[in-house]
């Protein structure tokens, strides 16, 4: 599930699950949100919390270095937003991991993490695996970050109500006390991109 070029993508039904095939023409690309070039009023997931993020606060948010907005567009159509997803800087308490996982990591009280903080697929274009196409990026993003910039020992998500099980089917776990707030761990993100 390796993307072929940075902030270009080509998916390919396989065995029933979407993935990135290297060397095909490019049907996607994935950019940073630019306010003056992408269209964010017309993007719509159907649910407002998502779609007014996009519209009013994610170029605010970018801004003040909170969080990134990567936006995925048709190749060679900037200005329509099909999908997006948030990435910023997190920590986990060791405490929330299972003893297991808490045994082989430094004693620390937190330990990095990078937050996945939202993830959305305009509602005309849900059904092509876009969904899955905007984790993987995010993922990629994540593992590169973790390996060459900042340590990061997992992904994390807070879960809308109803999309635990999305995040589920690619290896999250619930933290212990918190079902909809879940991680993946960042060589369970290699074993997933290889």
């Amino acid at each position: 599930m390796r993307s072929s070029a940075p902030g270009s993508a080509t998916p390919e039904r396989c065995s029933g699950k979407q993935r990135v095939v290297p060397g095909g023409a490019p049907r996607y690309a994935f950019a940073p949100l630019d306010g003056k070039v992408h269209d964010r009023a017309a993007f719509s997931c159907g649910v407002p919390s998502l779609d007014a993020y996009l519209e009013k606060r994610a170029a605010q948010d970018m801004r003040k270095r909170v969080a990134v907005t990567h936006v995925l567009t048709p190749a060679g159509s900037a200005g329509e937003i099909l999908g997006y997803y948030t990435l910023s800087v997190a920590s986990v308490a060791l405490d929330e991991l299972p003893e297991e996982l808490r045994r082989k990591l430094p004693d620390y009280p937190q330990i990095g993490a990078i937050l996945l903080g939202r993830l959305a697929v305009d509602t005309r274009h849900r059904g092509q695996g876009l969904g899955e196409l905007l984790l993987i990026s995010a993922l990629e993003r994540s593992l590169e970050l973790s390996a060459t910039q900042l340590g990061a020992y997992a992904v994390v998500v807070d879960a809308l109500e109803g999309a635990e099980g999305f995040y589920q089917r690619y290896g999250f776990m619930p933290f212990q006390d918190q079902v909809r707030r879940l991680y993946l761990p960042m060589r369970a993100v290699v074993e997933l991109l290889t």
